[in-house]
């Protein structure tokens, strides 16, 4: 019996040793080095301070604001402990409803704006967590960012342009605009 306990014994902490502390270790001293900004929790930082993540959307309801996907993480919008999306169907009559009540309220934000809303401003994401807006989202909220601001609406475009990130590998995705860095630029801009 020893002779068959040992052996195993030995190789479970060897692989415990290996695969539990000296591989994670090594992966995430690499990761430090190389990608400290990633390794870190790509934070971002106004006035000294962490006020978010460029990889987790936050919630942002004021007119000049741009606002991300909904959230359906619970108990509030935008967990990030709670991860996960509201798994209604298509037909689904709380979808439909939840998805007429956001189209009501960006047409009654915005009445002049006849422009169809982008899917992703009336949907949540399969994470709940969506840093990040289609360019087409952005530009249907410009004019009202715009307004709410007192800013011209070409200098609003102007820094949904700058904060566009193309496709991965240029044709995987589509464009889109993190929210959190756009409206940060936006607050820094002078009237």
């Amino acid at each position: 019996m020893t002779s068959t306990l040992r052996p195993a014994l030995v190789m479970f902490g060897a692989l415990t040793l290996f695969c539990g502390v000296l591989y994670p270790a090594a992966v995430t001293g690499i990761g430090r080095v190389a990608f400290p900004h990633q390794a870190d929790g790509s934070l971002i930082q106004a006035n000294g301070k962490i006020v978010g993540s460029t990889l987790i959307g936050q919630p942002f309801s004021a007119p000049g604001h741009f606002w991300g996907r909904p959230s359906a993480t619970a108990p509030m919008a935008d967990n990030a402990a709670g991860s996960g999306g509201s798994n209604l169907g298509p037909t689904n009559p709380a979808l439909l409803d939840a998805v007429k009540a956001r189209v009501a309220a960006l047409r009654a934000l915005a009445p002049a704006n006849r422009a169809p809303i982008p899917v992703d401003l009336v949907t949540a994401s399969a994470s709940g967590l969506d840093p990040e807006i289609s360019v087409a989202a952005a530009e249907y909220q410009a004019p009202r960012v715009a307004a709410a601001r007192g800013l011209p609406v070409e200098q609003v475009r102007a820094a949904i342009d700058r904060y566009r990130q193309d496709p991965a590998l240029g044709f995987l995705g589509e464009a889109r605009v993190n929210v959190l860095a756009l409206n940060l630029a936006l607050d820094g801009m002078r009237r």
